[in-house]
This record gives C-alpha cells, sequence and structure tokens, in this order.
C-alpha cells in the first residue's frame, strides 16, 4: 500500500516593506512680536517635510535664550520689535554664533531695509505681504548657504556696491532706530505716533529728530519733513 505523504502548508514570506525615510527637518526658530505672525509662519513652515518651527520668540532676549536652548538651523527675524530692533539683534546672533544663517521678514519695503539687513549679517530679506510659497522658497535658499533678495533689491544692491564710497548716502551713516524714524517722517507719522510706535518718550524722538538733522545737515523740522518724504519716494523708485 503506498504510503501517503503529508505537506504542511507553508504561506509565502512576505517581503519587509521598505520604509520611506524621512527627510532630516531643518529647525526654524520664529521671532516677531505679533503672536498671529509667528502662528502664521509656523503653521506654512511645519507643513513642509524637510523644516520644523523648533521654537518662537518675541523679542530679542527671548531669542538668544531660544537660540541657546533649541539650537536651530536658521533663524527668522522681524525688524521690528519692543526693545532691540531686529538690526541689532541681527548683529547680536552674527557676533555669538556665526554660522546660524538669518532671514529678516519684514513689512517693510526691501528698498528701503534689504542691503542694510545683509550688511547686518543677514543672508536674505523678505516681505511679509510675500505669497507664503516666496517665503519657503526663501528659507530653503538660505538654507543651502545662498543670499536671497528680490531681483530688484539685488540690482540696487549691485549698483550701490559697483557706485563705491563717493556715492553712499548720508542716510548710510544713521543707526537703525535714527533710519526707522526718518522713515516715518517721511511717511508723514507725527511724533507722538513714532513714540508710541516704539515704545519711546516724545522727548526721545525729539533727540532722535534733532541727530537726524545734524547728520543730514538740515536747518529745521520742515525741511527734514521734506527731506524723509523725498528719500522714502525716491528708495521706492529704485
Amino acid at each position: 500500500m503506498p504510503i501517503m505523504q503529508h505537506h504542511s502548508y507553508a504561506p509565502p514570506i512576505a517581503s519587509a516593506a521598505i520604509p520611506i525615510k524621512e527627510p532630516v527637518r531643518k529647525r526654524i526658530l520664529v521671532v516677531d512680536d505679533h503672536p498671529i505672525v509667528r502662528q502664521g509662519l509656523a503653521q506654512f513652515i511645519n507643513q513642509e517635510r524637510d523644516m520644523t518651527v523648533c521654537g518662537e520668540a518675541s523679542d530679542g532676549f527671548e531669542a538668544m535664550t531660544a537660540i541657546e536652548q533649541a539650537m536651530p538651523d536658521l533663524v527668522i527675524v522681524d525688524i521690528q520689535m519692543e526693545g532691540i530692533n531686529g538690526m541689532d539683534l541681527v548683529r547680536n546672533i552674527k557676533a555669538q554664533y556665526p554660522d546660524l544663517p538669518m532671514l529678516m521678514l519684514s513689512m517693510h519695503d526691501e528698498s528701503l531695509y534689504a542691503e542694510r539687513a545683509l550688511r547686518a549679517g543677514a543672508r536674505g530679506y523678505v516681505m511679509k505681504q510675500e505669497d507664503p510659497r516666496n517665503v519657503i522658497h526663501a528659507i530653503r535658499r538660505v538654507l543651502k548657504g545662498e543670499v536671497y533678495v528680490s531681483d530688484q533689491a539685488a540690482s540696487k544692491i549691485l549698483k550701490l556696491l559697483s557706485g563705491g564710497s563717493d556715492n553712499a548716502s548720508p542716510v548710510d551713516r544713521l543707526s537703525n532706530r535714527e533710519l526707522e524714524v526718518l522713515r516715518m517722517i517721511g511717511e508723514g507719522y507725527r511724533t507722538r505716533h513714532i513714540a508710541e510706535k516704539f515704545s519711546l518718550s516724545t522727548k526721545t524722538v525729539e533727540s532722535y529728530k534733532a541727530r537726524l538733522k545734524q547728520k543730514l545737515v538740515l536747518k529745521d523740522a520742515a525741511e527734514l519733513a521734506r527731506y524723509a518724504a523725498e528719500w522714502v519716494k525716491d528708495a521706492r523708485k529704485a
């Protein structure tokens, strides 16, 4: 009688699924004194597969503490904040963390501030009015070690560089706060409004105005107002 051989059934061995490797996310620190701006930026950035917001700060003091704790790959800095302004914060960060790239994000026209931001140590300048996709593009450019400004701002900066120091404007000698006061005068703001904007006393703003008249060799407040208005107008056309 033939012997029946019983073969046990062995299911096929499933090949192990190869895990999809997620890209290492670059860590971004957002410094802005408006919570809604920080939250909006975080929302856009965190949607990207290759970057994430690792921390937020509302002023320069918080920013320096956050950098030490979070160790970001890039810092986004607003120009206008209470206390130390964004330009001075960029300088402080550059001095303490020379290899940490920074992108300046501001509501102010880049024709007035982009070149100064780069000189302070930022690697890029982008306006808050830009499409969020442009902000993401700017972040990636700066993270790659490149410089990001608009074509218009790049053209203006190259003209300034090629013109040499002989063509330097007296405005270039102004401090960052003096430049901000000059811009606000040119945009029609009165002393009281400037003081409120920067959390200063009206007496301090008047001191800034006096220094502006001295540095720009202007006789009186009316001449300062005309000069400021023309400067803002010319800067935006450049």
